[in-house]
This record gives C-alpha cells, sequence and structure tokens, in this order.
C-alpha cells in the first residue's frame, strides 16, 4: 500500500496562445496573470509552479512551440488542484480562455504522481503530455475525467522500471 502523502501531483498544460502577448488582445489575460498566480501561491495544497527566472510567470518560457506557453505546477493532492481550477477565482479565467487560446484538439493538460519533495523538469512534462496523447489516460499520464490514484501510479512505475531492467538484461 502506498502512502498518497508521499506523492504529490505534477500538471502541465499548454495553451496556443490567438496573438502575441503584447497585442492588445491579450491584455485581459495579460492584466490576470499576477493576479491567479498569487490565488495559486496561496491556495491550500500548493506546492510549486514553474517560473521564468527573474520572471514572476513562465509565460516566456515556450518549451512546446513560440506560440504555446506552458502552466506547470506541483499540489499536494487532486483535491487541492480541482479546488484551486473549478472552486476560486481561477474558474473565471478558465471560462474566458478561448478569447485568448486556440481549441485544441488532442490532450493539452496532463497530471501524474511524483514523489513528495521532487519537482518534476520540464522535459517531464512534455514526456508526459506525449504518453497521454500517444496512449490516453494511464497510471503514468491522466486528466481529471480519468485519473489514478498515487498507489496505483507507484504500482506503474515499478512496472515499467521491472521491464526496463528485464529488457536491459535480455539485450546483455
Amino acid at each position: 500500500m502506498t502512502d498518497d502523502a508521499a506523492y504529490h501531483l505534477a500538471q502541465f498544460n499548454v495553451g496556443t496562445l490567438l496573438e502575441p502577448l503584447d497585442a492588445p488582445g491579450m491584455a485581459g489575460f495579460v492584466a490576470l496573470l499576477d493576479p491567479v498566480n498569487a490565488l495559486a501561491d496561496a491556495a491550500p495544497g500548493f506546492v510549486w509552479r514553474l517560473v521564468e527566472e527573474g520572471e514572476p510567470d513562465a509565460t516566456g518560457l515556450r518549451p512546446a512551440g513560440a506560440d504555446v506557453i506552458v502552466n506547470y505546477s506541483v499540489w499536494e493532492s487532486m483535491e487541492a488542484l480541482w479546488d484551486f481550477v473549478y472552486r476560486s477565482a481561477h474558474l473565471e479565467t478558465l471560462r474566458r480562455r478561448r478569447e485568448w487560446f486556440r481549441r485544441h484538439v488532442e490532450a493539452h493538460l496532463v497530471m501524474w504522481w511524483v514523489p513528495a519533495g521532487r519537482i518534476p523538469t520540464v522535459e517531464e512534462g512534455l514526456e508526459r503530455l506525449a504518453l497521454l496523447r500517444a496512449h490516453g489516460p494511464s497510471p503514468r499520464a491522466f486528466t481529471f475525467n480519468a485519473s489514478y490514484t498515487a498507489a496505483e501510479a507507484a504500482a506503474a512505475e515499478e512496472a515499467a522500471a521491472e521491464e526496463a531492467a528485464a529488457a536491459t538484461a535480455a539485450a546483455s
């Protein structure tokens, strides 16, 4: 049995901008960045969020494309993230997303469990999103609608490590 407190929930999502951040049509979104980020920082269960060095947010980081911004954070639990996303002032920003972002036809948000205290890398976020897009939800890459517990994720990671070790041994 896995202790869920030993794990935190990582979430990584991407948004494809309709126009550059400095365009007049993006002013409403840009104006909400600081207050929404402050709300996240103060939210119960919040652990960490990605920020660009020397900046208050991550909008200048473009690891998924020149017109794609990323949002990346870690939370103590699925419930803490859900409460922030859907039961706080963040919801109003979410409702307005079509004013600023293109509709994605493939998955744009992925979640997975990480050991408490470990901050995942941007590369890991991109890999988990690619995994979700390629194979659908699994204990290694999931969504709010198709989620897994930390225990299920730990078992999946252990099985993957055993498979990799067996493949390495067979190749030697």
